[in-house]
């Protein structure tokens, strides 16, 4: 006789009232959720929201592309990137290849003015980037895909407007939360990088009582699997993803801006053979167990507290006796 199938309403009844029996009997095991500000809730929900629309501009950057490359290719070749301002406005005023090649020296150079320009490359240099990549198809493909194509740059123009818009009211926010200093007296951390961070952070400490805890939200700690003589260390593929994605940013630009220290670990670690992104998070570990104990006891990041890094600057200061510690310290 086949036993009767269980429900899934009846299921969900048992596993409530197991969890409210445990939340009964074992009450002082479990830890308080405490309520976020009202800051921080709105900085969460800014940020978030903000990372969709990043998406959605780097979706519509992808079309634009595909639609210039079937019959403006030259546009692609002229500006640094394609969701430039600057590039957008070339497509709104020059949508076809036949007015892309009759911009002149002295219309190109009345141009890049009108736009504010910032880069150094003359309107002659500009104007002969156009003429190898001019395509000739039939006028009415190319009347179709330039309108196209002034469509995709008008949206892209307004997704850019609301990433600046974005990144104002984050500024904004950051500015009022007392934490956010913690955060941004780091070497490499920007103002979305801090807010990523407060925001899967929080605010209360008790939530990683270690900076083990931290690590393994962040999926920085590695996963030890062990069965009789097998030990396998694996790659933490449970976590915040939007944190590990952030702070894996965050070290990209501290080897950058933080060379004699966090540089010269990735550099020794590439040359032990480590893979890039293995290297970074190795960088990314140090710098998050440092980052944990400055949340945890409410202080900012104090180069002259760390004294890896300070030996560090020492060693290229001795190595360089005309460098100016300031100037050392401020280019780290």
């Amino acid at each position: 006789m086949a036993q009767p199938h269980l429900h899934s309403d009846i299921t969900d009844v048992f596993d409530a009232f197991v969890l409210a029996d445990t939340l009964r009997h074992e009450h002082s095991r479990w830890r308080p959720l405490l309520p976020a500000s009202p800051t921080l809730m709105q900085l969460r929900a800014v940020i978030r929201d903000r990372e969709r629309v990043i998406r959605n501009q780097r979706d519509l950057e992808n079309q634009l592309r595909a639609t210039m490359e079937a019959y403006n290719p030259a546009v692609l070749h002229l500006f640094s990137t394609l969701d430039r301002n600057i590039s957008l406005e070339f497509i709104h005023r020059y949508p076809l290849p036949a007015q892309a090649a009759r911009v002149s020296h002295k219309r190109m150079a009345s141009f890049i003015t009108r736009e504010h320009y910032s880069a150094r490359t003359p309107a002659e240099t500009l104007v002969e980037r156009i003429r190898p990549h001019l395509l000739t198809a039939s006028d009415g493909t190319n009347q179709g895909k330039a309108f196209t194509a002034t469509r995709f740059a008008q949206q892209l123009q307004l997704l850019n407007q609301h990433v600046r818009e974005y990144d104002n009211e984050i500024d904004r926010l950051l500015a009022l939360h007392p934490d956010t200093r913690i955060f941004t007296s780091f070497p490499g951390i920007g103002p979305a990088t801090a807010a990523t961070l407060l925001a899967g952070m929080g605010e209360d400490r008790a939530r990683f009582p270690s900076a083990a805890a931290l690590l393994a939200e962040t999926g920085l700690a590695p996963v030890t699997k062990a069965s009789g003589r097998t030990r396998q260390v694996r790659f933490r593929y449970a976590a915040n993803k939007r944190m590990r994605h952030m702070i894996d940013w965050w070290a990209f630009v501290a080897v950058r801006e933080d060379p004699h220290w966090s540089g010269v670990l990735y550099e020794t670690a590439r040359s032990n053979g480590q893979a890039h992104h293995r290297a970074l998070r190795g960088i990314a570990a140090r710098w998050v167990r440092i980052l944990w104990k400055c949340w945890h006891d409410n202080t900012f990041y104090d180069p002259d507290q760390h004294p890896h890094r300070r030996e560090a600057l020492t060693a290229v200061q001795s190595a360089m006796p005309g460098t100016d510690q300031l100037a050392l310290t401020m280019a780290s």
